[in-house]
């Protein structure tokens, strides 16, 4: 049966209405051309090199570590590129905030992912995703339904937030927010979270069966590694795969037991489990 493995995805996520988090990377925002993190800090060095008058190809990483002695993060690349706070977040809201032409073209808003997700949120059969993006195309569609999420960004909003049982919608950026320069980018950023996030990733790995999309399960060993060591049973874990999985994806799918479904795209998926979820509902 052509369908089944997403007929039993949208069996569960209808059956147990909460229960499933949704672990979301960057191929759900790929539609909306948004840049990979990778690709802002190869802009940024570039940037960095012109202002030098110098040419950092064919490998702008070893140029800018030969350059500085260290390795590019965005706090190091912002303060090179801009004096003030306030100019540090113009440059990076670039990248995520749409101009008139590129929303008439329908670039950097929210995709069919993003807005089917949302949909699932207002019904609350979702409430709580985890991502990996810094953009907010998730917020801005989960808002235009009338929901405020309760943001996670960073340890600070952790200590004021909401706990998570009694919010409508917890949403766990956990490489930052693009209007934040700390962001989680490097090797070295994302080998190790904050224990106070940690605990958090810790708590939903074990209380919520888990559904991945448009991630690798490669280049994030922090989030890796709580995977790995919360393999939770009590819910199914999904891993929506568009082509083959990495060998960190393998180990995942085998630590949690979970099942492998091929999609085409985050946007077909997302879509689809909605569409089934609320044929469910009408029945």
């Amino acid at each position: 049966m052509k369908d089944e493995p997403l007929l039993k995805i949208a069996l569960a996520v209808y059956s147990n209405p909460g229960v499933y988090a949704l672990l979301l990377g960057s191929g759900v925002s790929k539609p909306a051309q948004i840049p990979l993190g990778g690709e802002i800090v190869l802009d940024l060095i570039q940037k960095v090199a012109k202002m030098l008058g110098e040419e950092p190809a064919p490998d702008p990483v070893t140029w800018y570590q030969n350059q500085f002695g260290d390795s590019p993060s965005y706090p190091t690349l912002m303060d090179k590129l801009a004096r003030t706070p306030a100019e540090r977040m113009a440059l990076l809201r670039s990248y995520f905030e749409p101009t008139e032409d590129e929303r008439e073209r329908g670039i950097k808003i929210p995709t069919e992912a993003h807005r089917a997700i949302a949909r699932l949120v207002k019904l609350n059969y979702i409430r709580m995703i985890l991502t990996s993006n810094f953009d907010r195309l998730a917020e801005i569609a989960i808002q235009d339904e009338g929901i405020v999420p309760d943001v996670i960004s960073s340890e600070d909003d952790l200590r004021g937030a909401m706990p998570y049982i009694h919010s409508k919608c917890y949403l766990v950026k956990l490489h930052g927010d693009y209007r934040d320069t700390r962001l989680r980018n490097t090797p070295a950023e994302l080998a190790e979270y904050p224990q106070a996030i940690n605990h958090l990733l810790d708590r939903i790995l074990d209380e919520f069966g888990l559904i991945i999309v448009g991630w690798s399960g490669e280049g994030d060993a922090a989030l890796k590694e709580a995977i790995l060591r919360n393999p939770n049973r009590r819910f199914s874990t999904f891993w929506l795969s568009v082509g083959g999985l990495t060998d960190g994806a393998r180990q995942i799918v085998q630590a949690r037991g979970a099942d492998v479904v091929p999609i085409q795209s985050a946007d077909q998926f997302f879509t689809e489990l909605l569409k089934k979820v609320e044929l469910l509902r009408e029945s």
